[in-house]
């Protein structure tokens, strides 16, 4: 389950993204600059971490609520921690 709002963000912020993929693409086949490519990538790489926010939050206050709720908190406990991991290797 996503919450409404939520799910138009992301959405939004996922079209952000396919148009700055699309324009570096272009920048690429145009031979652009590197550094003017590199700091588009980070613009670009900056949207997708803005979606994982608002994912997380998604996550946080729908599914692991309902874990905790169901009895389940080593599960949403787990979770949570195997995306801090994974955010720790970036």
């Amino acid at each position: 389950m996503m919450r409404k709002d939520i799910q138009k963000k992301v959405l939004r912020r996922l079209k952000i993204v396919e148009g700055q993929v699309k324009g570096l693409q272009k920048m690429v086949e145009e031979h652009k600059y590197c550094i003017d490519v590199i700091t588009q990538t980070q613009a670009a790489r900056q949207a997708l971490s803005s979606v994982e926010d608002l994912m997380l939050e998604n996550h946080l206050a729908t599914h692991v609520v309902e874990q905790i709720k169901g009895s389940k908190s080593s599960k949403a406990v787990e979770e949570i921690l195997s995306v801090y991991k994974l955010s720790k290797k970036k």
